[in-house]
């Protein structure tokens, strides 16, 4: 128990470090590059960051495990947007892009909506991967597209460190997010066997706060360093990626078990994009009294799924 506790500890270590690295990183890069930080943080950091779900399923997948892929992806959205955006704003208030409102989280409500509709046969099949690949390609594209048009701004603060060495730490803070996430939820899981808890408590609970501790620890950060932008583009960017691509992809390696348990916990997610939209739309803010109310639906959800 006690090598599992010191083990725990320098995991939230490297996790603490990792994001801070990581949000100063994708920071800098925006500014040196004249990328919208909420480009990076729907792209860079949020593929980065959502590397543990992406690994646990497309790794599920690949052993002929497929049916843990929908329970983490769902799990973890539900928890990134309720748990995290929800923390992140009581921590300090986000403003929120008027792009971002348009566009990405009407774009993420339709997605998560979109996964139920493709699982009501009971299988994510390979035609319906395709669709979902498709469709990340599109939007990568698009964003692209709206990356060239509206440059950021040029920023004293991306004249601190040559090009190469802000890429080094803000791949360096990945690898030890990825490693301290990785720590953290196996020692998580060690302590609860010691102490008698169940499978399904450690699946509800550690395994799917343990895939999303990246982006618990990289956007709680960025909300501290008032990088707004960054906070919500990795949640917002992370749940699209891990329904359009780690889906996607996984759906391709095998078809994926879309089990009838799993429809209501969609459309929880499918609701939490939608409660992200409506605090959003009206002052394009998230108040720490909006975060408390996300908080506080996770708490219903969780003791609905007891």
């Amino acid at each position: 128990m006690f090598i599992q506790v010191i083990i725990l500890t320098a995991g939230f270590i490297l996790l603490v470090k990792g994001a801070d690295w990581f949000v100063d990183g994708a920071s800098e890069i925006a500014a040196k590059l004249r990328i919208p930080q909420i480009i990076i943080g729907l792209t860079i950091v949020a593929m980065g960051t959502s590397a543990p779900e992406a690994a646990v399923s497309i790794s599920a997948a690949l052993k002929d495990s497929a049916e843990i892929t929908i329970g983490n992806i769902v799990g973890s959205n539900i928890l990134n947007i309720l748990i995290i955006l929800g923390l992140s704003a009581v921590i300090a208030p986000l403003t929120v892009n008027p792009g971002t409102v348009r566009r990405d989280l009407p774009f993420l409500a339709a997605v998560s909506l979109l996964l139920p509709i493709q699982g009501q046969d009971g299988v994510i099949r390979l035609s319906d991967g395709l669709l979902l690949l498709a469709l990340f390609a599109a939007y990568l594209i698009y964003l692209l597209l709206q990356a060239k048009r509206q440059p950021a701004q040029d920023s004293a603060k991306g004249k601190k460190l040559p090009l190469w060495k802000t890429l080094l730490l803000a791949a360096g803070g990945l690898a030890a997010i990825v490693a301290g996430s990785s720590l953290t939820v196996d020692s998580a899981c060690a302590i609860a066997r010691l102490l008698g808890m169940s499978e399904r408590f450690i699946g509800l609970t550690i395994i799917a706060l343990g895939t999303s501790l990246p982006e618990l620890f990289t956007s709680v950060t960025a909300a501290r360093k008032g990088n707004a932008d960054i906070a919500i583009g990795n949640i917002v960017g992370s749940n699209i990626f891990n329904i359009l691509f780690v889906i996607g992809l996984s759906a391709l390696i095998t078809p994926v078990p879309f089990a009838a348990a799993f429809r209501f916990d969609s459309i929880v997610a499918v609701a939490a994009a939608l409660l992200l939209l409506v605090c959003c739309i009206s002052a394009q803010k998230l108040q720490r009294w909006q975060g408390l109310v996300m908080l506080c639906g996770y708490l219903l959800y969780f003791m609905m799924i007891l």
